[in-house]
């Protein structure tokens, strides 16, 4: 038993990265304008939808190491299952893992966890993105952060028109938006950043919006 505790603490440090620092805001935000014309929301290939999936696993139970191993397994196998990852991301500090991948279901997505290195997803959800060829600056610190808006509090379009104030208002800050995803049917809202620090971040999104992430985590990404 020991080994398998072992093996699956291997494979759990495995899948992507996030150091976890909640800022929630202090009063209701304001509900994003529809978005400027010409700004689209792409989505996956054709035939495959887009999920973002986390991994929970608990401090102290990740590792940058094990989670591109696991990785590698997941690319090794989503084949035979019709699912690409895209990209991961990994907080060591708060042990969290996402994934980012097109596929036909959310059932594909674990079948290829289950099969490569039987580590599933706590939760996967149904994105849409920003773009699909986001690429961060070597050195820059990169965060992600997560709005829990609730259901049917958020769209697509309105999404886009905030993050286009996040752009405006970013380089005042040292901050830069690079990419976000939007589950509508929960209401969820993730943004990737660089910045200087978590607080730079939070700055542009209270200046440009009122829209504060319920948390926010320093991260790495894989592919």
């Amino acid at each position: 038993m020991r080994t398998a505790i072992m093996i699956l603490g291997t494979l759990v440090v495995a899948i992507g990265h996030g150091a976890v620092a909640a800022e929630t805001a202090a009063t209701s935000p304001a509900t994003p304008a529809a978005p400027p014309a010409g700004v689209s929301t792409p989505r996956a290939s054709a035939g495959r939808r887009l999920f973002l999936d986390v991994h929970d696993l608990g401090a102290g139970k990740v590792n940058l190491k094990a989670v591109a191993g696991a990785h590698q397994r997941d690319l090794a196998t989503e084949a035979k299952h019709g699912v690409a990852f895209k990209a991961y991301w990994v907080d060591e500090k708060m042990g969290k893992i996402y994934c980012l991948a097109e596929a036909p279901s959310r059932e594909s997505i674990n079948d290829v966890h289950k099969e490569a290195h039987g580590l599933m997803a706590s939760r996967i959800m149904e994105v849409t993105a920003d773009n699909m060829s986001w690429a961060p600056t070597p050195g820059a610190k990169l965060y992600l952060d997560v709005h829990h808006l609730g259901a049917g509090k958020v769209t697509a379009k309105a999404v886009a028109a905030a993050h286009q104030k996040d752009l405006a208002v970013g380089p005042k800050h040292d901050v830069k938006y690079i990419n976000y995803w939007v589950d509508e049917q929960n209401g969820t809202i993730m943004c990737l950043a660089e910045a200087p620090s978590a607080e730079a971040a939070v700055a542009v999104h209270k200046e440009a919006h009122g829209l504060v992430a319920d948390s926010i985590e320093e991260v790495s990404e894989g592919r």
